[in-house]
């Protein structure tokens, strides 16, 4: 199998392993298809929990497994949310037996090794595709226009992980859809993070509400597109 761990550059000083973002990108995925969750907190919860759908697990180049979230305007790592504010990462969480967690589950680290081992890819065009995965948690994508007045929300159909580690969420382009239903890899889908008044993810619940016109979930949801 093959040692995605070895890292050749070293501090001078300390002769640690100096871990650079090409160590870090992402080179394989797999969907979470158990309801596996994440669990975080921030300054105003107290004690209390949230969580989150874990919607894949993702390998890095220095061997390291970890799982991913649609967090804000990104998809993060989940160890990697450390923000008091906006929250903070508190460990996984299984609802089926009501058990938390702090590291990958065993079958994905088996699964995604060996995949990575199996499909291990050089390309050195950093736009080029390595995977798509479909979108299992109903993720959603918020825009909003110019004049800040109008919000929009569409569906995630898929996640495309290229060469350079960057991960983009497909939208549906529906000026050019030619067959249906709409798959992971079709050429009607685009980048919804390089589009103009993309602000930012939810999760289907969330998505739910403000298509309800829920009073609660619309103001909040206006207080946070709209600030600076």
């Amino acid at each position: 199998m093959t040692d995605h761990s070895i890292n050749n550059v070293v501090d001078l000083f300390t002769g640690e392993p100096i871990e650079t973002s090409a160590d870090r990108r992402f080179i394989r995925l797999s969907p979470e298809l158990d309801g596996l969750e994440m669990l975080y907190s921030n300054n105003s919860s107290g004690t209390d929990l949230y969580s989150l759908k874990v919607l894949c697990w993702g390998l890095r180049a220095n061997g390291e497994i970890v799982g991913l979230v649609p967090w804000l305007n990104a998809i993060v790592a989940c160890p990697d949310i450390r923000d008091p504010l906006d929250g903070r990462f508190e460990g996984y969480y299984d609802p089926g037996i009501e058990e938390v967690f702090h590291h990958p589950p065993i079958h994905k680290v088996v699964e995604l090794e060996t995949a990575a081992e199996y499909f291990e890819f050089e390309s050195s065009k950093a736009e080029e595709v390595l995977q798509e995965i479909p979108d299992t948690i109903g993720t959603h994508a918020v825009f909003m226009d110019e004049d800040r007045e109008n919000l929009t929300l569409m569906e995630v159909i898929s996640w495309r992980l290229h060469t350079d580690g960057v991960i983009h969420s497909m939208l549906i382009d529906h000026d050019v859809v030619e067959t249906t239903p709409v798959l992971p890899g079709d050429h009607c889908l685009y980048p919804a993070q390089e589009s103009e008044g993309f602000r930012y993810f939810f999760q289907h619940h969330i998505a739910n509400k403000i298509k309800s016109e829920d009073p609660e979930a619309l103001a909040a949801i206006a207080a946070l597109v709209t600030a600076p």
